[in-house]
């Protein structure tokens, strides 16, 4: 009967460190997107490309297509699916993932961060 209590607590104090932090926090990856993202990208209701492509929905799109931005050559034919790990990538270090991008941001490199960013952009994926 001990070793079920022993058991139980490493188990609750397994399920509050990676696996936690793997999931990012949403709103504080809002705050940070805002912050680091916002001046060129836009998600949510009404959002539209400007200086950089709408987010909405990121996860799972292929890179270059949505219409109201004009994407670079190298975006385009990049061959890329927007998967949580390539994004991941591409925010830690956009141009070794797509290079010629157009993207003017050398990245983060703290993961915390980008797993914050990537939670709040899975906010705006489609049901």
């Amino acid at each position: 009967m001990k070793y079920t209590a022993s058991l139980a607590l490493i188990l609750a104090a397994g399920m509050s460190s990676p696996l936690t932090y793997a999931a990012g926090d949403a709103e504080a990856g809002g705050k940070l997107f805002t912050k680091t993202c916002g001046g060129c990208h836009s998600v949510g209701e009404g959002a539209r490309g400007g200086f950089g492509p709408e987010l909405n929905g990121i996860i799972g799109r292929p890179a270059g297509i949505t219409p109201d931005y004009q994407y670079s050559d190298a975006m385009k034919n990049s061959g890329v699916v927007w998967t949580r790990d390539k994004l991941a990538a591409y925010i830690e270090a956009p141009k070794k993932v797509v290079s010629g991008t157009r993207m003017i941001f050398w990245g983060i490199s703290d993961q915390e961060k980008i797993e914050n960013i990537l939670a709040y952009l899975e906010t705006f994926q489609p049901k």
